[in-house]
């Protein structure tokens, strides 16, 4: 997804996996404000982060005139920069405006905006909408449900999410790892390339990749025990607070036992790892201020190595074509090093990291539910989500298309069904056996607290403190940017004085009360 400041760090720890990598990467460029997209002025009204998509003007014709034939009404989005989506949307929602859908997650405001009753409980509407209802997982449904309540529908094109690596397989090829499927493998090639090739950086961070990098989540980036075990995921209060581990055995013994996120197996290690990669350059030095467009160029330049990735199905539409123009010879792959490889069965909560929600003050909750309804269908589908079929795509298949233009609509946002979502044609072997892995419920261990959605309401001044401390102290560590030691200890004195013992004696009084809700 874009690179927003918004996208926080804590977005990514969902089990579910995290943001598309669309939105991680700018696959919509930002722009300076939110810009009207056309449609007409009393169309059903949407907000959508990102630009407007290139040749947007003739897709919402095609949209509009195939609405209103079959529904009689029509859509007029409103694309926010990334930069100011999540403040503008809560500003939209709190000032009472007349819209009648939006992007929503716990890493924007979903908490604040269900707990203020300004979102619409979907749940109790699904089953009137045949079309909708048929593309959505009922264990999906039942996970995202905040204390019985479907705050969204949820938007994902596959069943689990796990962040990883897209690498340049040449130049594994070419250094003679061409077989990655280990953590230490990887780590050799990216030595590999830093000793070989001076010229190129083994893999380029950006700053909303924080910890990422060591808290797992089931999986971090450096953690090689958590490759190893991916079975744990942290909780947190909120987006941008710090994370939480509950007790492994806490589904037999009833206790939550939360640990601050450093005590977690694992993780103390990693940080040393990064600290490492740091002082060898083995990862760029100013990931605490690079943005993911720029690490991105970096990648497409073929001026690094490997990038962030996750099972989306994005990363060859995202990253190959501009790599190829820049190195018309290059390979890509994407590398999961999980110990057991596709038999790991790695935890996931399910919780979908973006929804479609409805404001609870628009002018047709009953129209904004047609229209998903409405682009549960194939061919309408098809068209808000590739564009005009012969001028910006042509199907490949029953199930894969060849794009032919550089429209791309944000999806995520609005429109995510796992059974329609086409695969691009020139997705690499690799990321398709990933991906068809990624599409499978049973490929997944459901986690203890799949449905857990802690309330920050009695900790939030001390939350935001926490939050706080964490952003100042944390990301340096989670970039190996200061020393492991000194570093986590000036978090450690930072999020104490926040109020650490009072957010955690929360966090266990409200994991407990899960526990016991759910035996």
């Amino acid at each position: 997804m874009s690179a927003p400041h918004s996208l926080s760090r804590r977005g990514f720890l969902a089990a579910s996996g995290g943001v598309s990598l669309a939105a991680l990467f700018g696959l919509t460029a930002c722009s300076d404000g939110g810009q009207a997209s056309g449609g007409s002025a009393d169309g059903l009204k949407l907000l959508l982060p990102g630009a407007v998509p290139d040749g947007w003007d003739a897709v919402l014709t095609a949209v509009n005139k195939k609405l209103q034939e079959d529904l009689g009404f029509t859509i007029a989005p409103q694309f926010i920069n990334w930069t100011n989506y999540g403040d503008q949307a809560l500003l939209k929602f709190t000032a009472g405006e007349n819209f009648d859908t939006a992007l929503q997650a716990r890493w924007l405001n979903m908490s604040q905006l269900a707990g203020s009753g300004s979102l619409v409980d979907v749940g109790p509407l699904i089953d009137k909408y045949p079309n909708l209802k048929k593309t959505l997982n009922d264990k999906l449904l039942q996970l995202n449900k905040w204390n019985g309540k479907l705050w969204g529908i949820p938007q994902v094109n596959s069943a689990g999410r796990i962040h990883h690596f897209a690498i340049r397989q040449d130049l594994a090829d070419k250094y003679g790892t061409s077989e990655i499927s280990d953590y230490a493998a990887l780590e050799k090639f990216w030595y590999d390339v830093k000793q070989r090739d001076s010229k190129i950086v083994p893999i380029a961070l950006s700053q909303n990749q924080s910890n990422l990098t060591c808290v797992p989540g089931p999986v971090a980036m450096f953690n090689a025990h958590a490759w190893e075990n991916p079975t744990r995921i942290g909780q947190s209060f909120s987006g941008n607070s710090m994370p939480f581990f509950l007790a492994a055995d806490a589904k037999t013994t009833g206790s939550s036992r939360p640990i601050p996120f450093w005590e977690e197996p694992g993780v103390v290690d990693a940080l040393r790892t990064i600290r490492k990669y740091y002082q060898d350059g083995i990862i760029n030095r100013d990931a605490l201020n690079a943005d993911a467009a720029t690490s991105k160029g970096l990648f497409t330049n073929g001026q690094t190595a490997s990038a962030w990735a996750t099972t989306d199905g994005l990363s060859t539409t995202t990253l190959l074509p501009g790599l190829l123009k820049a190195v018309p010879a290059a390979k890509l792959a994407n590398v999961i090093p999980l110990k057991g490889g596709k038999s790991a069965k790695p935890n996931q909560t399910f919780q979908s990291d973006n929804f479609t929600v409805l404001n609870a003050k628009g002018a047709s909750n009953e129209r904004a539910m047609q229209l998903e309804d409405w682009l549960s269908i194939k061919a309408n589908h098809d068209l808000i989500s590739y564009g005009v079929e012969g001028k910006d795509w042509k199907p490949v298949g029953e199930d894969k298309f060849e794009p032919l233009s550089t429209y791309a609509f944000p999806g995520f946002a609005l429109c995510w069904r796992t059974s329609l979502e086409r695969r691009s044609a020139q997705m690499t072997e690799s990321e398709a056996d990933w991906f068809t892995w990624a599409q499978d419920y049973d490929n997944f261990t459901v986690d203890t607290f799949a449905g857990f959605i802690p309330d920050v309401t009695p900790v939030k001044r001390e939350d935001a403190q926490i939050s706080q401390a964490f952003t100042q102290y944390g990301n340096p560590l989670f970039f190996g940017a200061v020393d492991v030691d000194a570093g986590l200890d000036k978090l450690k004195k930072a999020v104490s004085s926040a109020g650490l013992d009072k957010v955690q004696a929360e966090m266990e009084k409200q994991a407990n009360a899960y526990l016991s809700a759910n035996r």
